[in-house]
């Protein structure tokens, strides 16, 4: 695939250093974030080194954006509207009503919100917090809510979200959560040293903070678009777009202040259709056309635009441009992926073809930062066709060590399979270099002279990606080839995240950690009451296999369960925790509550990736 090269992109053009410096008021100093026992949960003073100039461990472009994204501060939008930024992986935005002051998407986690909140305050005044909106259910955006909407201070603020959100901002952890949660620890560089040859950002921002996570619900749902709300004498206008960056999100338009919020939707960067920590494929083809209609709902009303991440863009004529080429970059990764397959290409084989039209190609917000083209298209790919590409030669392969085996055999042995694999990188081929010494290490795990070279590779590929999601994913592969594994910073499973749950979703959970082979032989049948919110609930364990329903609470259902629970949503919270029966009413053995609890397991938060 022909792409620019860093030579032939537009270095000159200083814009983007323009928008993220307008408006500047004041950094945090220092910009050293802690918890309330002295832990480090952000420490935006650490990408100092960024000011130097870019060095041979690091693709000019992304360092490039590195130094946009590391810019930290409270800045004026417009009259009226300011944002922090820097001081987490997304942006808080303040708008000032009558009494206060409205807060939108308070980034990740508490500690950063209120230092971002604080920081507003000392150049702004201590305003009161009269309004909280979340633009879509990303941990990044109401994570921090707590920070500054404090418990007991709740009361009477109307907390505003798109329709859906809060299903879709607790269930993302049910299922898949444990191993999202250890792929971020790659997709962000968390363990890696903060220098030129480490983590230098994300491409979004610079690196998710490892504070408090909270969540303060919803108490209004933006149902539709052209929906009018008014918080604190500040009129918001909605434009509802589900399925998009987020399952939901909703970007608006401040009336009074002529500033259209993109929510995520639109960023100064090729963003992902399918998240390297892992996620459901988003659909590119209903993205473009939100994008669209976002231009045509909100017309000339806007002077401004600004999102959840990266800095603002001002002059409508310079929005329209940058929403229509973010548009069609998504239309055109879709259509033309969609095109290739259909002309019998396969994802990798689509990846190597696409290229983008020359002027997205060079526009800087369609760089891949964050999303790439290359992993965008294998998406769209999957998104249609799923895993197989048609050839039945990948229908029933080894799983990875068996195959890693037959291949090392092939080439002669560990000793001539690893002499081939350095003269591919000395040829310069690291692609297959890697491939070659994946196996390697994948066939034997104790070979250490096979696995400091594929760290030597993943190194290279690394400082040589302008992706920073890549980036960071290659140089976590070789920390952890010389370091081994460990568990991630990162916890969403707060108390509050946990009590936002649905009694079906607590069920789902606790369904995916069932260790199926011993409970193969298991049949019981529990039925829980959950008294507050007037509902039954039908357990079955058969097979290995945990199912439920719910229905009406006086309903009850043919056999008789072997155990009745009749109970408060915060003791069946408690129950599924271990913490027993006491002052729940019971109906039956009362021991199969152990049995079942028994075959649930653990997940390894610190799994391997790139070994066996």
């Amino acid at each position: 695939m022909d792409v620019p090269s860093s030579e032939e992109l537009p270095f000159e053009d200083l814009t983007d250093f323009e928008n993220a410096d307008r408006g500047f008021i004041a950094a945090l100093v220092p910009g050293m974030i802690t918890d309330a026992e002295g832990r480090v949960v952000q420490d935006v003073d650490a990408y100092g080194f960024l000011a130097e100039d870019c060095p041979a461990t690091a693709h000019p472009s992304l360092w490039r954006q590195a130094r946009l994204c590391a810019r930290q501060g409270l800045y004026e939008v417009t009259e009226g509207v300011y944002q922090v930024r820097g001081l987490d992986l997304s942006n808080m935005t303040l708008v000032e009503g009558k009494r206060g002051v409205v807060v939108i998407d308070p980034l990740i986690s508490a500690e950063c919100a209120a230092a971002a909140l604080g920081l507003y305050r000392e150049h702004r005044g201590p305003r009161p917090v009269t309004g909280l909106v979340y633009t879509h259910s990303h941990v990044d955006h109401f994570g921090g809510a707590r920070g500054v909407l404090p418990h007991g201070s709740e009361g009477g603020v109307p907390v505003l979200a798109p329709e859906g959100f809060l299903e879709h901002a607790v269930s993302e952890n049910v299922f898949a959560g444990n191993a999202m949660l250890r792929r971020a620890t790659f997709m962000h560089g968390a363990r890696l040293p903060k220098d030129p040859r480490g983590q230098i950002g994300t491409g979004l921002g610079t690196i998710t903070s490892t504070g408090s996570i909270g969540l303060v619900p919803p108490t209004m749902d933006v149902t539709h678009t052209g929906q009018q709300e008014t918080v604190d004498g500040v009129l918001f206008v909605f434009q509802l777009t589900p399925g998009t960056e987020a399952p939901a999100e909703m970007n608006f338009l401040l009336t009074e202040q002529r500033a259209l919020c993109v929510a995520e939707n639109a960023s100064h960067t090729l963003h992902n259709l399918l998240t390297l920590r892992g996620a459901p494929v988003r659909d590119a083809r209903v993205w473009a056309r939100y994008l669209d209609e976002t231009i045509d709902v909100f017309g000339d009303a806007y002077d401004v635009a600004f999102a959840s991440h990266h800095w603002p863009t001002w002059g409508r004529e310079n929005v329209r441009q940058f929403l229509g080429e973010q548009r069609d970059l998504y239309a055109y990764l879709h259509d033309q992926t969609l095109r290739l397959l259909n002309n019998g290409l396969t994802g990798p084989e689509i990846a190597e073809e696409l290229r983008l039209p020359p002027a997205l190609e060079k526009s800087w917000h369609a760089r891949g930062y964050y999303g790439s083209v290359s992993h965008n298209v294998k998406a769209v790919y999957q998104r249609y066709m799923g895993w197989y590409d048609g050839n039945p030669a990948h229908l029933w392969e080894h799983p990875p060590t068996e195959l890693a085996r037959r291949y090392v055999e092939l080439a002669g042995g560990p000793v001539e399979a690893l002499v081939k694999a350095r003269a591919y990188v000395d040829g310069g081929d690291l692609r297959f270099a890697a491939t070659l010494l994946n196996h390697l290490v994948f066939a034997d795990p104790s070979n250490t002279a096979a696995k400091e070279t594929l760290a030597g590779v993943y190194e290279r590929l690394g400082h040589g990606a302008e992706n920073g999601t890549w980036r960071n994913f290659y140089l976590t592969a070789a920390l952890e080839l010389r370091e081994g594994a460990a568990d991630t910073e990162y916890d969403t499973s707060g108390s509050e995240m946990t009590s936002a749950l649905t009694v079906s979703m607590l069920l789902d959970s606790l369904a995916v950690r069932i260790d199926g082979p011993r409970a193969w032989h298991e049949h019981l049948t529990l039925d829980l009451v959950v008294i507050d919110e007037q509902c039954r609930h039908r357990v079955n364990l058969h097979h290995g296999a945990l199912t439920h329903r719910s229905m009406p609470v006086h309903h009850t259902p043919k056999p008789h369960a072997d155990l009745t629970l009749i109970l408060t949503r915060p003791e069946l919270l408690g129950v599924l925790e271990g913490k027993g029966l006491a002052g729940v009413e019971t109906d039956g053995d009362t021991t199969l509550l152990a049995r079942l609890l028994s075959y649930v397991s653990e997940p390894d938060k610190a799994f391997a990736i790139v070994t066996p």
